[in-house]
């Protein structure tokens, strides 16, 4: 005995064992899984199909295993009944023992008892003992819906326990013998006979089941891979074949007329791909463009600074012709570099993160007026309506770009009316809450009610000929960069745009 302790393995050796089980399980969960997963759709749509109509068998198959058990037992008692009567007509009540014999055998039970108005009788008897192991009875009639759920229930469970039940069981059987409920037939019976009975009748339905089910399955799957995996798999091979070449439009999903969801997803992905192959193409074009537009202003901006070089010895010359036309040549020359540096700074990927900063505002207002030449004596006056300590949370660098576009374009609008002396811009702010509220007026030409819808978007919303609209579209971007807004405020003459700026805690 202690021998036999001392080779006992420790807990520790169980609780090893037991992690190798529980390892190895989820290993296999885990292969199962990866194995699925890999599984296309037609072939998941497979084996789900023939999983849910085997389901489908099953739940059929248990029912009317549970039948064909009671109809059997119902055969006996039947039977049993039929040897009864036979009894009976016997004078004397006698039954010999050869007579019983067949009797019992006929109705393949083992002993027969009934009762009939209150007196119980044993009909056919037994040779020898006979131990009972189960008894069933057969006299339940169910009223109520629940009450025959749940002896349908019980029948499957007597039906199941019936397959697997050991072998050599003898079990009594219990049944109505009339009308009145108090008569009754009982028969002993040995259970083999049933259990081989119910076995056969069961791998009929088996092998029929799965007959029904293969037959189900392959129409069920045949049927949906039709209707949707190979409408689906197409739109999944088309989608990976227009990601490979998006601008060939040859690639773009042919639509099959089909009028269901799957023809819907058809029609969409097709105009889909055809206008990204359309932007894509259109995107390209100009990018090449672009590429080349740069290389020719980088071209024309050294030849213009070369000409501003020339201009500016004009200067020295005495000649009043030349003295009075030498202005505008630089004007204009200033105006052109101007505009190649513009479609360049738009050229580029993004614009730098804003570095803010709380700065007072007026001053930075002033140095706009002085870079743009205001005021202009007798020509455009200037004013900055503002409180001196108003100040503004923003990056210096960004938000005088921004000014500086807006004057600009205010002055160019001046200029354009011809003979107009009393030209005015005006540059409002001041502070709602935690943001500001900068007001750019001019009374100049205004914009064109054509010009509106457009006005920022690039080389769309130039209000002037030859004109860009780079300026604007810079301002914007520069503005949305600070989290806040640029628009063009309708009015009566002239032209009114409104920055609104939060400060950094409010955005």
């Amino acid at each position: 005995m202690q021998r036999a302790l001392k080779e006992r393995p420790p807990n520790g050796g169980d609780d090893g064992i037991v992690g190798i089980v529980l390892s190895a399980r989820d290993a296999m969960r885990d292969a199962l899984s990866r194995m699925w997963e890999r599984r296309g759709l037609p072939a998941r749509l497979l084996l789900l199909t023939a999983a849910f109509v085997l389901i489908a068998e099953a739940l059929i198959f248990l029912p009317s295993i549970a039948n064909y058990r009671v109809s059997w037992l119902q055969e006996r008692l039947t039977a049993a009944k039929l040897a009864a009567l036979a009894s009976e007509a016997i004078p004397g009540g006698e039954v010999p023992s050869a007579l019983r014999a067949d009797l019992l055998r006929t109705a393949q039970v083992r002993a027969i008892a009934s009762r009939s108005e209150g007196e119980r009788r044993l009909v056919l008897q037994a040779d020898g003992p006979i131990t009972i192991d189960t008894v069933y009875d057969l006299r339940a009639e169910p009223v109520t819906a629940w009450q025959s759920l749940t002896h349908k229930l019980t029948q499957i469970g007597d039906a199941i326990g019936t397959f697997f039940a050991r072998e050599g069981r003898t079990i009594r059987v219990i049944g109505k013998s009339g009308s009145d409920r108090s008569d009754l037939i009982e028969i002993v019976i040995p259970e083999a006979p049933l259990q081989s009975a119910m076995l056969n009748y069961g791998l009929n339905i088996l092998w029929l089941s799965i007959i029904i089910a293969a037959l189900t399955a392959t129409v069920v799957y045949f049927a949906l891979s039709r209707l949707l995996v190979k409408p689906l798999t197409r739109l999944t091979s088309n989608m990976l074949r227009f990601s490979e070449d998006p601008e060939d439009a040859s690639r773009i999903m042919p639509v099959s007329g089909r009028m269901d969801e799957i023809g819907v997803a058809e029609r969409e992905l097709a105009s889909m791909q055809a206008q990204l192959a359309s932007l894509l193409a259109q995107k390209n074009r100009l990018a090449q463009l672009g590429l080349a537009v740069s290389k020719i202003n980088h071209d024309l901006r050294n030849m213009l600074a070369n000409a501003q070089l020339i201009s500016d010895r004009l200067v020295d010359i005495p000649d009043p012709t030349v003295q009075r036309f030498v202005p505008k040549l630089i004007a204009s020359l200033d105006r052109a570099i101007s505009f190649c540096n513009s479609s360049l700074q738009f050229g580029r990927a993004s614009e730098a993160a804003p570095r803010r900063d709380l700065m007072l505002f007026k001053p930075l207002v002033e140095e706009v007026a002085e870079s743009q030449g205001l005021p202009r004596e007798g020509f455009i006056q200037f004013f900055a309506d503002m409180e001196p300590s108003l100040r503004i949370d923003a990056d210096r660098d960004h938000l005088f770009r921004v000014l500086n576009n807006l004057v600009r374009n205010a002055i160019q609008a001046i200029e354009s009316v011809e003979g107009k002396a009393d030209g005015e811009i005006h540059v409002a702010a001041h502070r709602e809450g935690r943001k500001v509220i900068v007001d750019v007026t001019d009374n100049g030409a205004g914009v064109p009610a054509r010009a509106r819808d457009n006005l920022f978007k690039a080389f769309q919303g130039s209000t002037k000929k030859g004109g860009t609209g780079l300026g604007l579209v810079i301002a914007a971007e520069l503005v949305q960069a600070h989290g806040g807004t640029l628009v063009f405020v309708d009015g009566e003459g002239g032209a009114h745009f409104r920055i609104e700026l939060p400060d950094r805690s409010a955005h």
